[in-house]
């Protein structure tokens, strides 16, 4: 046999901090002696590998040989026999036959340990206990040993019998996980994702040293979520049985299926979610310390308590008081009669409260705060929010109740907790908006009833958040002074934000004799220099003896291609020094030879620039003909080729 055919399962070495029955007088190491014989019903190898297996003293008196230490190999064309090493317990030693030969056994013997040996207790427990001369090689029976599985409960049964239930196992010595062990996990601390071993850098949002060690213990997910909403399920008189997709909405009228939310705000919310609020949904809301989630989830819940459809509506707070959301209520002017306010973190004591009232909506503020009993863990570990959201899950889909999350981030901006949270629940929805900036971004990143390409667009003011009128001209500058000498550098540019086409202003400021070679905000540094080498290559502007700045107001980041165009117009406009007239708009891509090319969704971008009353609009020449079809009002489109095109059309 081939030392690389084999594979090693492991070494045994065993110390004196294993408990005996009879503890050995003096401190020694034991020895772990593997005595073995010529049996068809043992066909590993074994192989002397380690010298801690040998006694102390080196050379045997009766033998002259030195003591074996083993190690346990495997053969060929496999790993661990599982099933009989497993199960074999290292009770028994080698006993001699009458024919010479020796039957299998295991023993862990103290070399020193007189008392053990003399009595001879280990023999009485072999013939007269395990049985071993009227049983099959091994000590087991071919009752027990029925189809080569060992049975646990006999060996057990037998070895207590013998009083020897300190006696140490093969099987534990193995590594086989034992029964009711806890599950280990590693979850980042920035993102939440959970992996099953440690890596240096999160796989998920290359955190480094963020993995840390977590331990789930084995418990019934659904056992455990069934029995907390047990009051809550529906009487079963029929047994389940799978329904014919046209059966199922049959009789049902889709435009009021949904829960509507009227009012301006109320359509804003309603966009994101794709139309309303459909009936035992689960909906959760992340976003930043303050940035307005719990003014979001207060104003959901007033809109629908006083919708067409009258009804109550729970709003359960594990964070505040309730005083101290009433009196959030009364500073936005909200008196809804049918809104309750409960205070509470106990999940089964919130289902047990809101069963009298059957609401019409549930929201709970916020996951991490809550809890269930049976799970171990404080609130927001990683049980409690897998087994809270899962008893959520399903009292919204058994009771047809739609239940509204509020979520914590982590400071990377994701939703805390593991990602196995944004799986669960039906749509995750994300509140942004900048540290000095009044207006609150509301977008969604998972939909399972509509379209994640819609943005919700607020402002917040003292009465809560305010839907805003025009919400393509919310990053324009309120003045327009088209025909002035300070408006040099200055051009716009149309971006897409989900289905929204915003404006934004892009500035340029050039400067000769200056030390400073370039500076961009907003703009990618590699884009800006791209389009500076096009304008001095292709157009002839000797810009590289310049210090170019590069701004976009209102301090958001351009990231699409559609603003290149802009880009470029206004730098030319700042080294001209020649203001770009009013009412004109710039949507194209640059290429390295100069020309403009197209962009997606142009139709969308030219009817919003058309709205807002722009006079012109400067498109790449390929787009004219497509767009010929669109109804622009007063707007004129501008068709170039290339840079030089645009140049003479905007600056002659």
């Amino acid at each position: 046999m081939q030392v690389t055919e084999m594979k090693s399962l492991r070494s045994f070495y065993i110390r004196t901090s294993f408990l005996f029955l009879h503890p050995p007088k003096t401190t020694n190491h034991l020895s772990f002696r593997l005595l073995a014989l010529h049996s068809p019903h043992f066909s590993r190898q074994f192989h002397s590998t380690n010298p801690h297996f040998r006694a102390e003293e080196s050379v045997s008196a009766q033998t002259g040989e030195a003591p074996r230490g083993w190690s346990v190999y495997r053969d060929v064309g496999g790993g661990l026999d599982a099933k009989k090493t497993q199960e074999k317990n290292c009770v028994q030693e080698r006993s001699s036959g009458s024919d010479g030969e020796e039957n299998i056994g295991f023993s862990i013997i103290d070399e020193k340990d007189a008392d053990f040996v003399a009595e001879g207790r280990n023999e009485e427990v072999k013939d007269e206990n395990l049985g071993i001369a009227d049983e099959t090689p091994g000590g087991l029976s071919d009752s027990d040993n029925e189809g080569g599985v060992f049975s646990r409960e006999m060996t057990d049964r037998r070895i207590k019998k013998a009083g020897l239930d300190n006696v140490y196992r093969v099987r534990d010595t193995m590594g086989i996980k034992k029964k009711g062990k806890s599950k280990v996990s590693f979850v980042c601390e920035d993102c939440g994702q959970s992996e099953g071993q440690w890596w240096g850098m999160c796989p998920s949002c290359g955190s480094a040293g963020k993995m840390k060690r977590f331990y789930e213990e084995e418990t019934k997910t659904g056992t455990v979520a069934e029995n907390v909403i047990r009051s809550w399920l529906p009487q079963k008189t029929e047994d389940s049985k799978p329904v014919r997709l046209t059966d199922v909405m049959s009789g049902v009228n889709k435009l009021d299926w949904r829960i509507p939310l009227s009012g301006p705000f109320g359509n804003e919310v309603a966009r994101v979610l794709g139309g309303g609020l459909v009936p035992g949904s689960l909906v959760l809301i992340g976003g930043d310390p303050g940035v307005g989630k719990s003014t979001l989830l207060l104003q959901m819940a007033a809109i629908i308590a006083e919708g067409p459809e009258r009804g109550p509506v729970v709003y359960v707070s594990g964070e505040e008081s309730i005083d101290q959301i009433s009196n959030r209520a009364d500073r936005m002017e909200i008196g809804a009669e049918d809104l309750f306010l409960y205070a509470s973190t106990d999940i089964e004591d919130i289902l047990a409260k809101i069963q009298r009232l059957s609401p019409r909506a549930l929201m709970v503020d916020s996951i991490q705060t809550v809890y269930i009993n049976e799970v171990t863990g404080g609130a927001g570990s990683l049980m409690q929010l897998k087994e809270c959201t899962s008893a959520l899950l399903r009292f919204a889909k058994k009771t047809g109740i739609p239940v509204i999350l509020v979520g914590h981030v982590t400071k990377s901006g994701e939703i805390a907790g593991p990602r196995i949270l944004e799986h669960i629940v039906d749509v995750v929805m994300y509140l942004e908006g900048e540290k000095y900036s009044s207006h609150r971004l509301l977008r969604a990143v998972k939909n399972r009833f509509g379209s994640i390409d819609e943005l919700g667009i607020f402002e917040m003011s003292q009465l809560g958040l305010q839907a805003v009128s025009s919400p393509s001209e919310i990053f324009l500058s309120g003045d327009q002074h088209s025909d002035s000498e300070f408006l040099a550098g200055l051009a716009v540019a149309v971006i897409m934000d989900a289905s929204r086409a915003f404006l934004i202003e892009i500035q340029a400021l050039c400067v000769s004799g200056s030390t400073a070679s370039r500076h961009v905000n907003g703009i990618q540094a590699s884009r800006a220099d791209m389009i500076i080498s096009v304008l001095n290559k292709q157009v002839g502007l000797k810009i590289q003896e310049n210090a170019v700045f590069l701004n976009v107001v209102s301090g958001i980041s351009l990231t699409e291609t559609a603003g290149d165009l802009a880009i470029a117009a206004a730098i030319c406009s700042s080294f001209l020094e020649c203001p770009i007239p009013s009412g004109i708009a710039f949507i194209a891509e640059i290429g390295l030879a100069g020309e403009l090319r197209m962009v997606p969704r142009m139709e969308k971008r030219i009817g919003t620039v058309a709205k807002l009353g722009y006079k012109k609009c400067i498109v790449p020449k390929s787009a004219v003909k497509s767009l010929a079809t669109l109804e622009l009002e007063e707007m004129e489109l501008i068709g170039c080729a290339d840079l030089k095109d645009v140049i003479n059309s905007v600056f002659r």
